[in-house]
């Protein structure tokens, strides 16, 4: 592994005493220091990947049925929580809404873990670019790759086969071979051009098409890479002649297709159809609609402030006349504020407004109402909204003492129950009647950041994100 040491070559006696507060021109000589970019940039290549891969070749043959260890739970109603005050992993049954096991796990683990279709396994990804393969039928670390030094998330094939790694440091996508997460590709992440890498902002799969989509920091493009290996060619600079293949074509598989725009996205949503995705820049005040077909932005959105969109939920919302419409909504993270907009005419419905900025927005299928926080707010983060998705009202909050975080809510498999983090050293997580609307229920947590319902997650079914 490579690591860079950064030292202060200045003797003690230029060093300010501690407890003293800095002058103007220290604290600007400090941040100067402290963003300086680092030469050589850090290495994380295809040797040092293959190098960090740990595998337990036992636990790679262990039987296709869920074991003994999940003590008659149901798979497909089991929640995976992120840990991240002691670095553990909890295993809940949710039916009993018991905890059923608990591991420790890799330093600051992303809180969206990642299920494979038959719900069997759960990849998790660390911000240091660690990848974990976890059997959950059998309770079991199965494999571990670092796959960068910054990551900042990962995504799963439709198929099963794939897992891409969005990194920060360096600027790449890895894709890891789902079996036992060896190293297939390093993909890096440069513009058209060619002049300027970026960091990847999100990476997401899309089922339907076959195919991971990530958006970009640094550059204004989208990329979509199929995992299809029947995948058409892309093609790079001029074509003479599509027909005859007279131009720069490059094999489909694993190779990105770009749409270049003219603002940088963010984060996205993708429409139900997996046609477009939703995007928002955190720098801009306009969303943008991007057809992935023709690589192209085809509408804008009005969104205020800095609307999550890797957030947002869908349902079946009837208007004054009756009619049925497929709405989004989307959480701000600068305002307390609720986008809901229909996803026919991409225009505004609604803003719904809430007790302040939020980042997690949360429904089911089964249930009238939707959650929201308010955990970006100093005053407010206490405090959870419930809307209901027909009125498009604030109907009731819960709260928690003044000063903690309750946020991020999931549902059960059957939308019974919904469980809402209290993001504090000594949490729990807030078991909540979906038909009453109140508190049953407390497990013990250490700062619980992510939960995920297996069914809920691999179905994404209405009401719920990537």
């Amino acid at each position: 592994m490579h690591s860079t040491v950064i030292r202060d070559s200045r003797p003690a006696t230029q060093m300010p005493p501690f407890g003293d507060k800095l002058k103007a021109e220290e604290i600007q000589a400090l941040t100067d220091f402290i963003y300086t970019k680092v030469t050589p940039a850090p290495v994380w290549g295809e040797a040092e990947i293959k190098a960090s891969q740990v595998v337990d070749t036992a636990a790679l043959d262990l039987p296709n049925k869920p074991s003994a260890a999940l003590k008659g739970a149901d798979p497909m109603n089991l929640f995976i929580v992120v840990e991240t005050g002691d670095h553990h992993v909890s295993v809940l049954d949710g039916d009993k809404l018991e905890r059923i096991h608990r591991f420790p796990s890799r330093y600051a683990l992303h809180g969206g873990p990642k299920y494979s279709p038959d719900g069997r396994f759960v990849y998790f990804a660390s911000r240091d670019g660690w990848m974990t393969k976890y059997d959950l039928w059998n309770l079991k670390v199965v494999a571990e790759t670092r796959a960068g030094l910054n990551t900042r998330n990962a995504a799963v094939s439709g198929d099963g086969k794939w897992v891409m790694v969005a990194n920060y440091l360096p600027h790449t996508l890895v894709v890891l071979d789902a079996k036992d997460l060896s190293l297939s590709k390093i993909i890096p992440v440069v513009n058209a051009k060619g002049d300027k890498s970026s960091r990847v902002s999100a990476v997401y799969d899309a089922a339907p098409r076959k195919s991971f989509v990530a958006a970009l920091k640094d550059v204004p493009e989208v990329w979509e890479i199929s995992y299809d290996p029947k995948a058409e060619p892309v093609t790079e600079g001029l074509v003479h002649d599509y027909q005859y293949k007279e131009g720069d074509f490059k094999p489909g598989f694993f190779y990105p297709r770009r749409t270049i725009l003219k603002d940088y996205l963010d984060d996205f949503f993708f429409t139900q159809s997996y046609h477009e995705i939703l995007g928002a820049s955190r720098s801009a005040t306009k969303g943008q609609v991007i057809f992935l077909d023709g690589r192209k932005k085809i509408a804008d959105l009005d969104l205020p402030g800095m609307p999550h969109l890797g957030s947002g939920i869908t349902w079946k919302w009837k208007d004054a006349a009756g009619k049925e419409r497929l709405v989004m909504a989307s959480p701000n993270l600068n305002e307390g504020l609720i986008t809901v907009i229909d996803l026919k005419t991409f225009e505004n419905v609604k803003q719904i407004k809430t007790r302040g900025p939020g980042f997690f927005m949360r429904s089911h299928e089964n249930s009238r109402y939707a959650f929201t926080d308010s955990m970006m707010s100093k005053e407010h983060k206490n405090k959870l909204q419930i809307i209901d998705k027909q009125t498009l009202e604030v109907v009731k909050e819960i709260e928690a003492p003044a000063g903690q975080t309750l946020a991020h809510v999931e549902f059960t498999k059957d939308g019974r129950y919904a469980l809402a983090s209290l993001w504090e050293m000594d949490g729990a997580l807030v078991v909540i009647d979906m038909k009453t609307l109140t508190e049953v229920k407390r497990i013990p947590a250490k700062k619980p950041v992510g939960k995920y319902n297996v069914w809920n997650k691999i179905t994404r079914s209405e009401g719920t994100s990537h």
